[in-house]
């Protein structure tokens, strides 16, 4: 869900919009105390008039890193324990050839402000935003005329069928099945389309834009007919524009763990076992427990979990005891967990980018504003309360707004393809999505690169034939053209790329110098896979992630990560920090301090 894009939020039957309602929610949940009385609040007041507040926390992404900031501001004693041998969980970045790459989020989603934009800014990390342009490939792998390939651009994303499909799940999400997908809803509405043109002519057409459809697999991680219609309202995002991280996440990663490095006590490969929280009899006890494989165990007051989804759908039953509520249980198993994988192929020069032939074209100020103009956002307030319900249909790729355009596009779709060799005899063929990295901005980020996005099956095969990938692990682990399984990827990847302009088999710019498959999806700590997506077959999946959110405060257990964050930002780094911090605040104000941190803003957005 890290390619996730605006889609814009409709009002309800009441007028009101399901997002605001969350916000406000989470906004709230910041700006009050807490004031129960049960046994559980009482030993917290008690025990926060005696000493300090030992809080553990499983994992050190960003929501476990922003959860033991806020809670190390407050005064509390913050262990993280962390199976890799690093900080920052799937925000991490490795290199392919010379070049340093995100293994993790490429994006930030949403400029208005939203708490990863403020920390690109204060850390100088260098943001770019795509020209609208995108060469398509049809299924032969024939590039479709520009004039085609935007018709068909304009049929998806300008007030076409993905906002049609948000506005229709807005609005009808009691009525809809939850067996219907999301790909159900665009058959139906691709038999209005190209009326106006012989059947055959149409029915081709209609082939063709059905196949563009799949693009939708790489924003979620798993395919657009195995996307539930009925929860696709909950696909919107921040307002604003989304822009690519072109200097990768490394500076933002090394400010968001400061705190953490500074003051917490850090455990590094070191893996979780067991959370227990009830004695040999079963009875409630007043201090969870963390085990560890090693056979040591540690009591804390407050444990948060911020394990992947994933990881959770495969452990929960042997990792607390307790076994956790039914109701917990069965939103874990709800929602569904993608398969998002990304695939670098760098090459001697960027062949494809030949600019000799054709002048290179300048975006105008007046042509940017155009753009911006023309695109329908949802916007939410600098306090993320009141959003206004406007459509939206930001793309992958987004305007550019400034600079000079590359005379192949930034983005290229691969349509599913049926005459290559390289797909497995019992699948079909797989679409592919690949952002040219040489048109990065500014000069410096850039590299010749080519950055595929694969999702679902497609990721899933490729983890079975690529070389073992400790880079997720040891991002400083360096492999060479010559490791085993490396040419697997490339013969898989080489019908694409083999397409683009100016190829030349023969000619040594055109062969890949280095190649990495990020491989999440044969990550056992990532839970085989990575971001959290709403699945043909759930009924309840607004409700099951706000029952992540509550947690077990009762035993002293909470969970955190982008599956329980705000709707606006679920399934993306941005969720994960705001998760971690609704966590670490939860827990301050059960042991009566303020909610805010040092800085005296409640609610926190990375300024310093």
């Amino acid at each position: 869900m890290e390619s996730k894009t605006h889609i814009g939020a409709y009002l309800d039957g009441n007028g009101m919009s399901r997002m605001r309602n969350d916000l406000e929610a989470r906004a709230a949940s910041h700006e009050t105390h807490n004031e129960s009385n049960s046994p559980r609040d009482m030993l917290r007041a008690a025990t926060s008039k005696a000493r300090q507040i030992r809080v553990g926390i499983v994992g050190a992404g960003f929501a476990g890193l922003r959860c033991a900031d806020v809670l190390l501001q407050h005064g509390c004693k913050v262990t993280i324990f962390e199976a890799r041998n690093r900080l920052g969980g799937r925000v991490s970045q490795s290199r392919v050839g010379d070049h340093v790459v995100d293994l993790g989020p490429n994006w930030i989603h949403g400029s208005s402000d939203n708490p990863m934009m403020h920390l690109a800014s204060q850390t100088n990390t260098s943001l770019h935003a795509w020209d609208e342009r995108q060469a398509l490939y049809s299924h032969t792998g024939e590039p479709l005329p520009p004039d085609e390939s935007a018709e068909y651009a304009a049929l998806l994303w300008d007030d076409g069928v993905i906002a049609d499909a948000f506005r229709y799940s807005n609005s009808h999400h009691d009525s809809i099945s939850p067996e219907t997908s999301l790909y159900d809803f665009f058959v139906e509405k691709s038999k209005s389309m190209f009326l106006d043109q012989p059947e055959d002519v149409a029915k081709a057409k209609r082939e063709t834009f059905l196949q563009t459809t799949s693009m939708w697999g790489a924003y979620v991680g798993s395919d657009v007919r195995k996307q539930s219609l009925k929860f696709f309202w909950l696909e919107e995002c921040i307002e604003g524009e989304n822009p690519f991280v072109a200097g990768t996440y490394s500076r933002i990663l090394a400010r968001v763990a400061k705190a953490a490095q500074e003051k917490a006590y850090i455990r590094l490969n070191t893996k979780v076992s067991r959370i227990r929280s009830t004695n040999g009899r079963g009875q409630d006890i007043s201090s969870p427990t963390i085990e560890l494989e090693s056979g040591d165990s540690e009591e804390f007051d407050e444990v948060v979990v911020t394990c992947p989804l994933g990881y959770l759908k495969r452990s929960y039953e042997k990792m607390f005891d307790p076994p956790l509520p039914p109701r917990l249980r069965d939103a874990i198993e709800s929602i569904g967990y993608g398969c998002l994988d990304k695939v670098y192929v760098t090459f001697p020069t960027a062949f494809w980018d030949d600019t000799s032939s054709e002048p290179a074209k300048t975006t105008s100020k007046d042509d940017t504003d155009k753009n911006h103009n023309d695109s329908k956002r949802i916007h939410v307030d600098p306090e993320h309360k009141t959003p206004n319900v406007t459509a939206t249909t930001m793309p992958l790729h987004q305007p550019s707004s400034y600079g000079q355009m590359p005379q192949f596009p930034g983005f290229a779709h691969f349509l599913p393809p049926t005459n290559y060799t390289n797909t497995p005899a019992d699948q079909e063929g797989w679409d592919q999505q690949a952002l040219n990295l040489a048109a990065l901005t500014p000069a410096t980020c850039a590299h010749p690169t080519l950055l595929f996005y694969t999702y679902g099956a497609c990721s899933q095969y490729l983890s079975t034939i690529s070389p073992r990938n400790d880079q997720i692990s040891n991002p400083s682990t360096k492999t060479t053209m010559q490791d085993g399984g490396k040419q697997n990827l490339i013969d898989f990847f080489q019908p694409y790329f083999s397409r683009l302009p100016n190829y030349n088999p023969t000619d040594p710019s055109c062969q890949p110098s280095d190649i990495l498959f990020t491989n999440w999806t044969g990550d056992e700590l990532a839970g085989y896979g990575s971001y959290c997506n709403f699945p043909v077959g759930a009924a309840e999946a607004d409700k099951d992630i706000e029952r992540m959110r509550e947690g077990m405060p009762e035993r002293g257990i909470w969970f955190a990560g982008e599956h329980t964050a705000p709707f606006v930002a679920l399934g993306t780094s941005t969720g994960a920090w705001w998760s971690g911090e609704g966590v670490g605040r939860r827990i301050v104000r059960g042991y009566g301090s303020d909610s805010r941190g040092e800085d005296g803003k409640a609610g926190g957005d990375g300024r310093e």
